[in-house]
Parts: C-alpha cells; structure tokens; sequence
C-alpha cells in the first residue's frame, strides 16, 4: 500500500502568540501565528498590550463557547470591519434578537428538504462548465482554482436565482478580488481601536460597500424582472415567502439584499476552495483518483439524475470531507469574551480573545492518526468518527453554517462531473501552499492537466446546452 500523501506546509515559527506576532502573521502567512505546542496541547494562551487571548482546543472548552455559552461571547471588532462591507447585517454578523429572526427564518430555505429542488442548478452548473475546461485543457495548463470560483458561482447564482452568471459572474469576481487583495487582512488599528471609531482603512471598505451593494441590487433586479412561477423555482423565491415561525414577518428589501450577499459570498468561495483542495489532493493521489472515478464512472449526474445520484457517491462525499479537514476554509472563529467566564476549566478574563481554529483542531497531534496526510477513508462508513469537537468545518452549535449541507453536496457533485469527465494531474512540480487572508486559499493557482477519460459520458454536456 503506497504511503498516503501529505501536502507541504509552512512550519510554525513561533514559541508564544501576541498582537505583534499576530499581525506579523496576518501580514505574511495567518496560519503560523500557532507555535508548536499548539497542535499538541489542549489551550494555548497570553497577552499583549495589555489584551489576553487563548486558543481552545479541549472539547468541553469548545462546547462551552460556542453551543452552551453562545450569548457570553460576540465577533471581535476587527471580524465586522473586515466582514460588514461585503455581509452587510445577514446572518453572518447580526447578533441577538435580530440574529434569532433572521437564523429563524432562513433556515427553512436552506434545510436538507430543499435539497431536490437545488440540486438540479447545481449539476446544470457543473455540466455548463465540462466543455469550457476541455478546450482550456487542448491549451495547457488549466487553473483550476478560477474554474472553480467560475462553476461555484454560476451554480449560486441558479440555485439563488435561475440565472446564469454570464451577465455579472465577471463583475462579481472582480469585487470580490479587489476586496481580498486589498481590504481583507486587518491592521493594527483595526485590532486596538474600539468599533465605534473607524479606521482609514474602513474608510475605503465604505467606499468598496457602496458599489458591492450596487452590484447585488442589479443582481437582485435582474431576477425580479423574471415572470413569477407557480412554484418555488430556486433560493430567492423560498426567502422572499419565508416567514419568521414566531412573528410571522419576512425579510425587508435591505435584509433581503444582506442574506442574498451573505449566501452569495459564504457559499460560493469556500466551496470553490472545498473543489480546489479535493483536486489538489486527488491530483497528488493517483490511487484515490482512480477510486473515485470507478464511482462515478456509470453515476447519472445530470439536472435529472443527480439527485437519486448523490447517496452512492460514498467514497466522493469522504474526499470532500478530509479536504475540509486538511484545508478548513474557515481556518479560524474568533470571538471576544462579553463578561469574565470559565469555559471547561480555563479563566476566560472580559473581553479576552478566545480562537477556535479549526486549522489546529484538525491536525492535532493527540486527535487525529497522521493528521497531516490526506486520507479519505477517516470518513467513510463504519470508519470511528471524528473525536467530539475535533472537526469543526462549517462550526458547531446555534451558529453552525447554515448552508452547510448545500455547500458539501455542490462540492460532491461538481468533483464527481469533474472526475468523470477527466484524468487530473499537476503541470508543475511547485509545492502549493495554504495562504489565507479571509479563507483559506492556495499561495499561487497552480497549473492542472486535464485528460479526458476514454468513454466518459457526455450526458452532462446536453444537460448544459439544453439549459
């Protein structure tokens, strides 16, 4: 048996975390803000400038803050700045009652029974994109991390709207690039000044927010204008008719343009990273390559098919889980204690930075066998699960992410099209690193080679010329 694959990574650098550290960090590469120990210990801690953090990763201490204890702890000030111009006020940043009506009310639109009416987009998307990539790949190299952010938006934007993307995925992309590269990493005084004060760099977040929400609004329109259906057609048509359970009230015209940006931005780019690591890593694995394409060599994968398609794409579905582990998009939650507590035994001082990072929690050494190679097999079936509140990609508790099962099927359908249709392989021997800024993203788009498989079906490209 061929050892299993481990993707370089840059070593932690660090003995002891602090704000001078931190922002070094932020500046170059957030992931080696946590020494060594970190990765073997249950809690890490320590101050600077007079502030206190801690990196929790006992169970208990976990469960305490983000399930048992939610309303004790809140986002710290940097998160909204950084966040708030391209969320707005939707589910990812409301707090208290207002998170509770709009949790409340979205839910029911994103619930595993919407799934069939879904899925349909998503295979469409997926299909839309197969003919694209083969001439790219007669070309040369094919970057596969902009195809991805391609085939994730276009199937937001059906599965939102039962359009296309072809009409704003450029301009999309384009803001959503400009925000990264340019207003996504926080700087020291985002860190040390209260909220209520912005900061130079808020300014031009403001000024970034204006033309994000013109864009939405278009967007937005764009699908107004379409002639109503009978039945619910996609996203939209089910949060325009959902209804808080309690109040029975709906979202407002802004609400609803700050829970189509939260979806558009969460949903889109961390499944595309969830596509681009599961590629990366099934490309470096000859082996499990092979196993997935055996599963879904005869798999109907089509609008119609997918569906009734998706339970047996077992083996699929266990790839997309361990590259969650290995790459967690959300490499870090950070929250600010409300009040002094004590979270499984550790002091929590008021006001103490506490960090959850699923980064650390999925390659810690006493949690997990070879936590740094990629395999599979951790999560199929009859396999012991994960330690409790030892894999935590899409969080846990009354803030787990709400579009967590939409987001993990779309990453297994689009990697079964993907594999069906072709061989994967690296154009270039190049290590690629983990970078993030908001998520975890590759150092560089490395080059793919796209082989198409002999007696692939073809299903999925009518599928795509019919829609």
């Amino acid at each position: 048996m061929n050892a299993p694959f481990v993707p370089p990574l840059l070593p932690p650098e660090r003995s002891a975390v602090g704000l001078p550290g931190f922002l070094a960090a932020v500046r170059t590469n957030a992931l080696r803000m946590w020494p060594a120990e970190a990765y073997e210990r249950e809690t890490v801690g320590g101050g600077a400038l007079g502030r206190s953090w801690v990196l929790l990763n006992a169970p208990a201490a976990i469960h305490h803050v983000l399930v048992e204890n939610v309303a004790g702890y809140r986002r710290t000030p940097a998160s909204v700045r950084v966040l708030r111009p391209i969320t707005g006020r939707g589910l990812l940043l409301a707090e208290g009652a207002a998170w509770k009506l709009q949790r409340r009310t979205t839910a029911p639109a994103l619930a595993p029974r919407t799934l069939p009416l879904l899925v349909p987009h998503i295979a469409a998307a997926a299909a839309a994109a197969l003919p694209e990539l083969r001439a790219a790949a007669r070309a040369g190299p094919v970057d596969l991390l902009a195809a991805m952010q391609g085939v994730t938006l276009d199937a937001a934007a059906r599965a939102m709207f039962s359009l296309q993307s072809a009409q704003f995925g450029a301009a999309m992309r384009r803001s959503l690039s400009s925000f990264a590269e340019r207003l996504a990493r926080p700087t020291a005084l985002d860190l040390v000044l209260p909220p209520w004060l912005p900061t130079p760099r808020d300014l031009a977040r403001w000024r970034y927010r204006s033309g994000w929400v013109r864009l939405i609004d278009g967007i937005i329109a764009a699908r107004a204008a379409q002639p109503v259906g009978a039945a619910p057609r996609d996203l939209f048509d089910l949060l325009l008719a959902a209804r808080d359970p309690q109040s029975g009230a709906g979202f407002s015209r802004t609400e609803l343009r700050d829970q189509v940006a939260t979806l558009i931005v969460a949903g889109h780019e961390t499944t595309a990273l969830a596509l681009f690591w599961s590629l990366y890593l099934l490309a470096n694995t000859p082996d499990a390559q092979a196993r997935v394409a055996a599963e879904v060599a005869a798999a109907d994968l089509s609008p119609a098919g997918a569906h009734a398609a998706l339970p047996r794409l077992v083996f699929t579905g266990a790839v997309v889980s361990e590259a969650l582990r290995l790459f967690p998009p959300a490499f870090t939650m950070v929250r600010q204690a409300r009040r002094a507590d004590v979270a499984g035994g550790v002091a929590i001082p008021r006001n103490a930075t506490v960090m959850i990072a699923p980064w650390v929690l999925h390659r810690h050494r006493r949690l997990w066998e070879q936590p740094d190679a990629f395999r599979p097999e951790r999560f199929l079936p009859g396999a012991p699960p994960p330690p409790r509140m030892s894999y935590l990609p899409f969080g846990v508790g009354p803030r787990v992410c709400v579009g967590a099962q939409f987001a993990l099927t779309e990453a297994v359908l689009v990697l079964a099209h993907l594999v069906q249709a072709f061989r994967i392989g690296m154009a270039s021997d190049r290590p690629v690193l983990p970078a993030p800024i908001v998520t975890t993203q590759p150092d560089h788009a490395p080059g793919f080679t796209l082989a198409e498989r002999d007696g692939a079906p073809r299903q999925t490209d009518r599928a795509a010329a019919a829609d």
